[in-house]
């Protein structure tokens, strides 16, 4: 069999020798038509018949079209139908250096990578020892036009195809083992596995051709939107004494004024009024202004075209309320006792139907017509009616006529439908007659008695809760009136136990019978003293300390109900950034004479305060 019979691109008469004995013309029939190739015998006639290859195929056309379902839609031609349950059939494929042996059809068919964009290229492994790269070349060269073929000495190569369809075709031979000649030696023979290849040049190309195809994109797109792009306005010319000319004459044409008006703001907006031409400006300007006028006039004249328009439809709706109250009447004397008596059930049904369905279309014509009275008496504004004495009488009369006849329209109906609901229930009385009381009315008087129950008894329990809370509060009252009272007698009685202090410590320096002559919470206080600072009495020391005791005695002799430390560092600080306020109370602790330490406030509030005393011990002394 030849080689060439095997390639897919070459013609079907012109075919070299076969070399290689055809065992089973079937077999090799079926491993063709497998591949896509129309077979071809010894002397160019077919193998097998019209019905297994493609019908009408023309073997001087060159074109071979792939049957196979993995390889459908790469060709011209559309591909032979084949049933979705039957199996690709893999046979053996003769070549004239070696032989392709297929799979076992059991094992699952061969695993492949996800394929990269534009792929033309192929890797080939397994491939035998001994293959040399003409053998490759014959044995995929029936599957398209090979492009080059890459080989390594461990066995694998890679086949760049012309076409990406090729590489569908080629990746058929996955799987089949490949022996040379008719050798059994392990070199001559191996299990070829053919999968995507990822080259730069196929990557090249096909971005190339993603290029092409988005310029094509972008061409096609600009074309539509140039097409689709309203067109450009006229251009403007420029300004020049005869197209002023031209331009008022326009100006002062109704149908050309839009135009001109636009000529003429472009050349006012590009600078074109200067001092000499400023006469020309000023005359179309004022052309410009005499269609005010007329433009005023046509405003009054739509004004007064959709007066009388709302008017007309206000007349058709008043006579569309007027029919409906007819057809109202209609029904509202259909439903009387001496007429609807004689109705059969069924067409009391309908009548009551298509009374409801009339009343409602009717309130809703009537709603719509005093919203429309609703917004003429809105728009009229007060400058009209004071201007219009005459007009404002009639617009009142107007109202009021309105309103009469609107109160009188709704008095009706409410009247006609107070008597059919009348009319409703009597029949109901005569039909059902007296009504007793069944026994789901009982069970919800049953269950309302004892949701009343509960309700009493929850607002006893409320009104429990509420006594109990009064109580509770007056509780908390009282005691914090107490804790106020026992916060007042501790602060009076530290006061006692500072005065008591500073009596003792003046007379007599001795603080082991100060503590003997308070009680426990003054030894507190007293060790508390003790231990923030180490409080030193007697006469100054330096002359710092005498200018400091002026200051303060001035500073304090000014603020006659006292202050507080932190206020009074805060202003001496001024004078002297390095003072601190330990030092002040240190000083002022050893001169009780002149200063005097008191306390104000209760609780949260207690505030420790200092006053000037120098006055009062003098008077004293």
């Amino acid at each position: 069999m030849a080689s060439a019979a095997d390639g897919i691109g070459s013609l079907g008469t012109e075919q070299s020798h076969i070399t290689v004995p055809v065992a089973d013309p079937g077999a090799w029939a079926t491993a063709m038509n497998n591949l896509g190739i129309v077979p071809m015998g010894l002397t160019g006639q077919q193998l097998v018949s019209d019905s297994i290859c493609i019908q009408g195929f023309d073997p001087n056309l060159g074109i071979i079209t792939p049957i196979n379902p993995m390889m459908a839609g790469i060709s011209l031609v559309q591909p032979h139908p084949v049933a979705a349950e039957l199996p690709v059939i893999k046979e053996i494929i003769h070549c004239k250096s070696c032989t392709l042996f297929p799979q076992n059809p059991n094992l699952p068919p061969p695993s492949t990578r996800e394929r990269p964009p534009g792929c033309k290229t192929v890797f080939v492994g397994g491939l035998p020892e001994n293959a040399t790269e003409e053998i490759i070349k014959e044995v995929f060269d029936q599957c398209g036009e090979i492009v080059a073929i890459r080989k390594s000495k461990k066995n694998f190569c890679h086949i760049r195809f012309s076409e990406e369809f090729m590489v569908d075709k080629a990746l058929y031979l996955s799987g089949y083992r490949m022996r040379i000649g008719s050798s059994t030696d392990k070199k001559d023979s191996g299990r070829i596995h053919v999968d995507f290849a990822q080259a730069r040049d196929d990557l090249y190309e096909w971005e190339c051709k993603q290029r092409l195809l988005a310029r094509e994109e972008r061409h096609r797109r600009k074309i539509q939107e140039d097409w689709l792009r309203p067109p450009s306005p006229p251009p403007i010319m420029h300004f020049s004494e005869h197209e002023a000319a031209l331009l008022a004459e326009k100006l002062k044409d109704d149908n050309k004024f839009s135009d001109a008006s636009a000529v003429l703001f472009t050349w006012i907006d590009r600078g074109e009024v200067n001092r000499r031409t400023a006469n020309h400006f000023y005359s179309m300007i004022q052309s410009a202004n005499s269609h005010v006028r007329r433009l005023m006039n046509e405003k009054a004249q739509h004004e007064e075209e959709m007066e009388l328009a709302k008017e007309h439809f206000k007349n058709s709706l008043l006579a569309i309320l007027t029919q409906f109250e007819q057809i109202t009447a209609v029904f509202t004397a259909a439903t009387r006792q001496k007429a609807w008596d004689h109705f059969s059930k069924a067409q009391r049904k309908n009548i009551d139907i298509w009374r409801k369905q009339c009343e409602e279309l009717r309130n809703a014509q009537s709603e719509e017509i005093m919203g429309i009275r609703r917004e003429e008496e809105m728009e009229m504004s007060d400058e009209d009616l004071e201007e219009n004495p005459c007009k404002k009488m009639r617009m009142e009369d107007t109202v009021l006529s309105a309103q009469t006849c609107a109160l009188r329209e709704e008095n009706d109906s409410l009247r006609w439908q107070l008597d059919a609901y009348r009319n409703e229930v009597e029949l109901l009385k005569k039909e059902q007659g007296k009504t007793y009381r069944t026994e789901e009315d009982h069970t919800q008087e049953q269950q309302l008695h004892f949701l009343q129950q509960t309700m009493q008894n929850m607002q006893q329990q409320l009104l429990r809760l509420q006594e109990e809370l009064k109580g509770k509060e007056l509780e908390l009252e009282q005691a914090k009136d107490e804790q106020r009272y026992l916060e007042g007698e501790v602060l009076s009685f530290r006061e006692k136990l500072l005065n008591a202090m500073e009596s003792v410590d003046l007379t007599n320096h001795n603080s082991e019978g100060h503590e003997k002559g308070v009680n426990g919470t003054a030894a507190l206080y007293h060790h508390r003293e003790k231990k923030n600072d180490a409080v030193i009495w007697g006469p100054l020391r330096s002359e710092k300390e005498a200018l400091l005791l002026g200051i303060i005695s001035t500073f304090l002799h000014v603020h006659p109900f006292g202050a507080n430390i932190e206020y009074l560092w805060s202003y001496i600080q001024r004078l002297d950034t390095k003072i601190s306020a330990g030092e002040l109370e240190r000083l002022m602790v050893r001169l009780p004479n002149m200063f005097q330490q008191e306390f104000s406030g209760v609780g949260a509030t207690l505030e420790k305060r200092w006053k000037f005393c120098g006055f009062e011990t003098l008077k004293s002394v």
